[in-house]
């Protein structure tokens, strides 16, 4: 039986043209194979798939050299004059293109520099009168915004420093509390068993005889020694 006639049309279904495209690639790639071996032909085959993935074959170790080849027998001396001519018009253009540039880039730096210096007080002669006023308006607008910039870098420290003052004040507050809290518990009055059975009182403490305590803890201790003294005599 036969194979069937196939109609030459795109395949619609992707999996079935991705499998025809392998099976007629590799046998594409085998018959130029056969062609060189057999009839000793020097032989180029490129190929690229609908993803772009590419497909070669060449008999020579590099196929540029088959692609020189080919290029140099199918354009004639009279027919590759033209094109070379063109390709010179071509970077020609390209050379004037860049070099409008660089003349456009080149003005753009000095007139930059001169309005530097201009602005640094510099070169101010060949300027008209005109032109020295809008520098002014230049040089007052930039110290306006200079003064901002520093304004408002000013502000940050002073509501820095307040914000510092404030946490010490709350410190100093605590620190306060603490001293008056500690001073209450040395001034307890004293109690009967601080006064011995004959009416006197007892030996003062250690921490009173080598000072540790406030000196005014002294002071007190001693005015009420002179108050039991008096009541006994």
């Amino acid at each position: 039986m036969g194979r069937g006639k196939v109609e030459l049309k795109r395949i619609e279904n992707k999996i079935s043209r991705q499998v025809t495209f392998a099976k007629r690639r590799n046998g594409l790639l085998k018959k130029a194979y056969e062609l060189s071996v057999l009839c000793d032909a020097e032989v180029a085959l490129i190929i690229f798939s609908s993803r772009g993935r590419l497909f070669e074959f060449s008999t020579s170790s590099c196929m540029y050299k088959t692609l020189e080849r080919y290029r140099s027998c199918n354009h004639s001396p009279e027919a590759s004059a033209p094109l070379e001519a063109e390709l010179v018009i071509i970077l020609f253009l390209n050379a004037i293109n860049n070099y409008q540039e660089y003349l456009k880039l080149k003005t753009r730096v000095e007139f930059l520099q001169t309005t530097q210096r201009n602005l640094l007080g510099e070169d101010l002669g060949p300027l008209s009168t005109k032109e020295l006023e809008q520098l002014e308006n230049q040089i007052e607008i930039s110290l306006k915004h200079i003064r901002l910039a520093k304004g408002q870098q000013l502000n940050d420290q002073l509501f820095e420093l307040k914000r510092k003052e404030q946490e010490l004040q709350d410190a100093n507050k605590d620190l306060r509390k603490k001293i008056q809290a500690t001073g209450s518990e040395n001034f307890l009055p004293m109690t009967l068993e601080d006064v011995g059975p004959s009416g006197h009182a007892n030996e003062p403490s250690q921490e009173l005889r080598l000072g540790v305590c406030d000196p005014s803890l002294h002071i007190g201790y001693q005015v009420y020694m002179d108050h039991l003294s008096n009541e006994s005599a």
